[in-house]
């Protein structure tokens, strides 16, 4: 197999193994293969520059193994899809960049404690499943005349509060890095989701805020959190989940609107 190829070249040829070689060790895993998951440590010569971690993955699908599979749609840091573990943090491939000076090796998991369809591709269904139980949509008030519905409008203040807020991707940077959500993925609603729930509260034009608060207000759902701060670290959007569930828990316990 052209992967034996390659292991056989890394291990017994000198040529290889020097300086002038940058190291990507990437985790694979495929349900077709009766294994248990591997490495692949695939050499490649680079320029000085700081390369793109995607470009890297590309590289490596190119020119060394076309089964290579990972997620990717805008390399632009808006549509989330290639969130990876890179040198042991979340982030996004496409906004983590590689300096041949200062590093000579790369080491990319999947996100972590999640299950995997295959190499680098988490299985996000309970993820969106869960973010389709907060109802990430505006709710009117159902005894409204649709007939004399206008456009909602919003203050600059109203507007403001939801800064912080909508900048989220649903990338799961957060949601992976949680240890409270790896071992409590089926109860607690994890960084991510309670940051969606909040601010949908958070939003003037929504009317539904005793049905949101009375769906939050549950020890598994939102008491998990214990404030460590992981989710703030990885978050590719600059966004702070751990002081928005905080909030939540305020508010919630308060039971009044914003």
């Amino acid at each position: 197999m052209f992967l034996q190829k390659i292991e056989k070249l890394f291990l017994d040829e000198m040529f290889y193994l020097n300086p002038q070689f940058k190291y990507i060790r990437i985790y694979r895993w495929s349900s077709f293969k009766n294994s248990n998951p591997w490495f692949n440590i695939f050499p490649t010569r680079l320029n000085l520059k700081p390369t793109m971690v995607l470009d890297l993955t590309f590289k490596m699908k190119n020119n060394y193994d076309s089964s290579l599979t990972f997620r990717r749609s805008c390399r632009e840091g808006i549509c989330g899809s290639c969130s990876m573990n890179i040198n042991g943090k979340n982030a996004l491939a496409c906004l983590s960049v590689m300096n041949p000076k200062t590093l000579q090796f790369l080491t990319i998991y999947p996100l972590p404690h999640m299950f995997i369809v295959k190499d680098l591709v988490p299985d996000l269904t309970n993820f969106y499943n869960q973010y389709k139980l907060i109802k990430p949509w505006k709710m009117s008030n159902l005894n409204t005349d649709k007939s004399k519905m206008n456009e909602v409008t919003q203050s600059k203040m109203d507007r403001y509060e939801l800064d912080g807020l909508y900048e989220c991707i649903l990338c799961a940077c957060c949601s992976a890095s949680c240890p409270s959500y790896w071992w409590n993925y089926d109860k607690y609603l994890g960084p991510a989701m309670l940051l969606q729930a909040y601010r949908w509260m958070v939003d003037s034009r929504d009317h539904n805020f005793n049905e949101r608060t009375g769906f939050t207000d549950n020890k598994t759902r939102i008491d998990k959190c214990h404030s460590i701060a992981n989710c703030v670290k990885v978050c590719p959007k600059k966004t702070n989940p751990t002081k928005t569930i905080n909030l939540l828990k305020y508010y919630i316990s308060a039971n009044t609107k914003f």
